[in-house]
This record gives C-alpha cells, structure tokens and sequence, in this order.
C-alpha cells in the first residue's frame, strides 16, 4: 500500500493548527458571514487533506481512520495544553472559556500534554504500520493501557471531585471518545500475536533456574516493594490514620488530598490494578510458559506511564494550589521514587517483549521437529 495514506494524516493533524486559529479568531468577530466562512474554510481544508490520504488505495482497517482523527484531536490538546500555560495565545482561547472546568485543573493540563505528544507519536506509529501492512499489536496495547488509566481517572475524578457538579454537553462528547476507543481496544486484542522464538531457545530459557536469570530475579526484587508502594498510596486516599500514612503525606505528596480528587482516584485504580499486577507478574516472572505476560506487561506499562507522567507533572504543577503542591525540600526523593516506579516497569516490558522465549510453550508441531 502507498504511504501517501499515512503522509496524509500527518498533513491533516496538522491542519488543526491553523483551524483552531481560524475559529477562534472568527468567533469573536460576533459576525455570521464569519462563522459561515470559517465552516466553509475547515471543510475544505479537511476535504483537501483526506482527498490527498486516499489519492491510492484506501486502507481497510476502520482503526486508520479512527486514529486519523485521533491524531488531529491529539494536536488540538497540545494547543490546549501550550495555551493553558500561556506558552502561546489566540489558538483555542474561547474554548478554554467555555469548556468544563476539569479542563483548566494541574491534571487537565498533564493530560492534554500526554494525548498531544505521546498519544500522537503512537497514533502516527499505528498509522504507519497499517499504510505499510505491519502489525502494530504491541504499539497498541500500550496505547490500550495508557488510553483505559486516562479515561477511567479523568471520568471518576470528574464525578467524584470538587467540580463534579459542574459537567456539561462537552462531556458527553467527550464519552462518545471513550466509547470509540473501547471498541478499539477490542479490535486491537482480537488481532494475533506475532510473537516466536526457535524450539532451542524456548527450551534453554525453560531450563534455566531464577539464579541463572538474573535480570529477572531483579525484576522479581522490585515487584515486591512497589507492590507494597501501591498499596500504601491507595491506604492514604481511603484517609487511613497511621502516623506514617500522615507523615508521608506531609511531607512528600500533598497532592494526594487535593480536592479535585484525580490523584485519589489514580492512587485507588493504582492499587486495585498494579496491586494484583504485582503480584500476577511475580508468578509469571518463576513459572514458564506464561504467554499472556509479554501482553499484560505492554497494558501495565502503558497504564503506569500515563498515570505517573500525570501525577508528577500535577504535583509540581503551578495549577496546584501551593498547600497541595511537593515541598521544595522533599523534590529530590519526590522524583527519584515516582520516576522509577515510572521507568522499571518500562523496562520489564522491554526485557518481556525482546526476548519472549522463557513465557512461549512448546506447540505440538514444534514439539515433532
């Protein structure tokens, strides 16, 4: 297949920069000839972008469109986020006037910064594969992972927070989003596994103990105090009344009780997902033959990253207010926990995905050669 498809895409992404220009600008010209002009003028430049993406072949997997428009969504939240924090001005202005509230809070602005940047390069990754007719399973569940902590954070935090009263139309749009994506993430489970290794590998990896492995018996060392981490942050939202609960809170991640409430949520679907995760990994880390790891390793490290990427930018963030925020004086351990409980699971994934060999099981007809 031609990779004027994927070119495409990238073109149309784009236009949403001068789109958004363009509408903000007209919508405070109060003139009907100019919103007449500005639909006129973003109909043709979407017409124009998507005549040149399918100039050949048009691609029959329904998720390319679907991450098509998700890639010119994607740009839109970087303008959102870069407006928000006053690094440029004029693009969506009226918007973040009108939208929810949610919008404008610390975690607000980590999520617009994580769709517009890391979303969008996993989104144009996908893109790529499918124009080139590669699998891009892995690359999709990651995506899979960090989309479900996004929206499942982002919609109780709404709910249960101190803007929770205030949701409006807006967010039913913004459900019509999760709804697409949920169907999406089925697409991407349902597609094969393209995962292999020699029968000589898969039983040399089989035969070695946990002492012969020793990047896995690192990896089983970690699993234990971050399941114990985990934990413990998610006993701290529920307002457990334990010295060291307080004390950590104090001084390490005040945060935790900011009233908007997405760190509390994020701190209970930490426990009650990365909890068991731990422990599930810790089996399949000993035990041969898991073939499901590689996968739920991909889902986890997706989920993680979103959610620490977003609770150490809202924790430092100048949207916090100053009691919630980090101390000054606490920073250094602040980053140095977070990061790594953020970068050791990638790592996981990586040492998972690379070199599979020790989770596959023989198959019958590997088995007879």
């Amino acid at each position: 297949m031609s990779a004027s498809a994927g070119t495409g895409v990238f073109v149309l992404s784009l236009m949403s920069i001068p789109i958004c220009y363009l509408f903000n600008s007209l919508i405070y010209s109060n003139s009907a000839e100019a919103f007449f002009f500005a639909g006129c003028s973003t109909v043709l430049i979407l017409a124009i972008s998507v005549r040149f993406m399918l100039q050949k072949k048009a691609p029959a997997d329904p998720l390319f469109y679907v991450y098509a428009v998700y890639a010119f969504l994607s740009v839109v939240n970087l303008i959102i986020g870069l407006e928000q924090d006053n690094i440029i001005d004029g693009f969506v202005t009226f918007y973040l006037r009108e939208a929810n509230p949610h919008i404008n809070t610390a975690h607000g602005h980590m999520i617009s910064y994580w769709d517009g940047c890391v979303h969008y390069l996993m989104y144009l990754l996908m893109i790529a594969a499918i124009t080139w007719g590669d699998s891009y399973r892995a690359i999709g569940l990651y995506w899979v992972g960090s989309f479900l902590m996004r929206a499942i954070v982002y919609i109780l935090g709404n709910a249960v927070g101190k803007y929770g009263t205030q949701v409006g139309p807006l967010f039913l749009l913004h459900m019509l989003y999760i709804s697409v994506s949920v169907w999406a993430c089925f697409r991407i489970f349902s597609q094969p596994s393209t995962r292999d290794a020699q029968l000589t590998s898969i039983q040399e990896a089989e035969g070695k103990s946990l002492l012969h492995r020793p990047l896995d018996l690192l990896f089983i060392i970690y699993l234990i105090p971050a399941f114990a981490f985990c934990v413990f942050r998610g006993l701290i939202v529920l307002d457990c009344s334990s010295q060291w609960c307080q004390a950590y809170t104090q001084q390490y991640e005040p945060y935790l009780k900011d009233p908007s409430a997405y760190s509390k949520v994020q701190m209970l679907v930490g426990m009650l997902y990365s909890g068991p995760y731990y422990i599930i990994s810790l089996y399949g880390l000993m035990v041969p033959g898991c073939e499901w790891m590689p996968d739920l390793t991909l889902v986890h490290s997706g989920a993680l990253a979103q959610a620490q990427f977003s609770h150490i930018g809202a924790s430092l963030h100048t949207r916090t207010p100053f009691s919630y925020r980090v101390p000054a004086d606490s920073q250094p351990v602040f980053l140095l926990v977070n990061v790594l409980y953020a970068v050791v699971p990638q790592a996981l994934c990586y040492r998972c995905c690379t070199r599979p060999s020790f989770f596959l099981r023989l198959t019958p007809a590997k088995k007879t050669e």
